[in-house]
């Protein structure tokens, strides 16, 4: 199949769920790569979280910090999401815990109490080390909620859900800061996929770092995405975001008999619903043609 062809193939996958995609796959182990708009800017939304618990691996294994230091969350990061999150009394838990927490069920809290132990300026630098400079961060979770608050106008939950529908009515939704890539917490799906091929290939750090963080990645909670194109005996291992329009998941899936392949799938629709089964399915689907075609070429 020609790179054309996929490349329609991927664009009917999206179009058909009245999304717009954006895409990078590649092999990790060889120069194999297909994408569909992979140099766009788009909104990481909770991808942004992979570079994070790559940064706090980083440091955990060059010994400036302790997987095993307890921390406190407490409740200014508590946003009434999963996880820590949600919880209604203090918790202290291990740096490495809550990196788990952050990674595998998507905490919010907890995210925030490792960036704030790592330091933003730390991921950003490592990401710019590692050449990854269409990838920056402008802050954490607190950040990017308080943002779409401010934004809204503020107010109780049930007043900016209806503020979110009446802007998503006016078709302006999109035009919150949260929303847009050169005002918030942005890359491509090129760097991102580009980043896992790194910690793949032990080259995004000391190689007990990127295997730390290749462990946590494989424990992630959310099957509906990129997981839904591939079946039991892939393995995957990856993170998902989601904002008003933003759906995403980045991750790396490797075949039982050979072959790794890190792919970066981001989409956005003028639709801000939380529930959006055909844009989730979209993404697994995308993926596995993605990947499908690669395995073309090499197996």
């Amino acid at each position: 199949m020609t790179v054309s062809s996929i490349q329609d193939e991927l664009r009917a996958a999206f179009d058909e769920a009245g999304i717009q995609g954006f895409l990078h796959a590649r092999d990790v182990d060889g120069p194999a790569e297909v994408g569909l708009s992979p140099d766009e800017p788009v909104c990481l939304a909770s991808v942004f979280k992979v570079p994070v618990c790559l940064a706090y691996a980083v440091e955990a294994a060059a010994g400036r910090v302790s997987r095993t230091e307890r921390l406190s969350v407490e409740p200014k990061y508590r946003d009434g999401g999963i996880g820590t999150s949600g919880l209604a009394d203090p918790v202290e838990m291990s740096l490495r815990d809550l990196a788990l927490m952050m990674m595998s069920m998507s905490d919010n809290a907890a995210t925030d109490v490792v960036l704030a132990r790592i330091g933003l300026d730390r991921v950003n630098g490592l990401l710019a080390d590692l050449g990854r400079t269409r990838t920056h961060l402008v802050g954490g979770c607190l950040e990017l909620l308080g943002s779409m608050r401010a934004d809204l106008g503020g107010g109780t939950d049930e007043e900016l859900l209806a503020e979110m529908a009446r802007r998503a009515a006016a078709g302006t939704l999109m035009e919150l800061d949260v929303c847009t890539p050169a005002r918030t917490t942005r890359g491509t799906a090129r760097d991102v996929a580009d980043l896992l091929g790194q910690i793949w290939r032990d080259e995004a750090g000391d190689p007990e770092a990127c295997a730390e963080v290749r462990a946590i990645m494989a424990r992630q909670i959310w099957p509906h995405r990129l997981s839904c194109g591939f079946d039991d005996s892939w393995r995957i291992a990856a993170k998902t975001g989601t904002l008003p329009g933003w759906r995403n998941e980045a991750g790396v899936v490797e075949h039982p008999e050979g072959g790794r392949y890190a792919v970066a799938v981001f989409t956005r629709a003028e639709r801000p619903d939380f529930r959006h089964p055909a844009a989730d399915r979209a993404i697994g689907r995308a993926a596995a043609l993605a990947v499908g075609h690669l395995r073309s070429l090499t197996v």
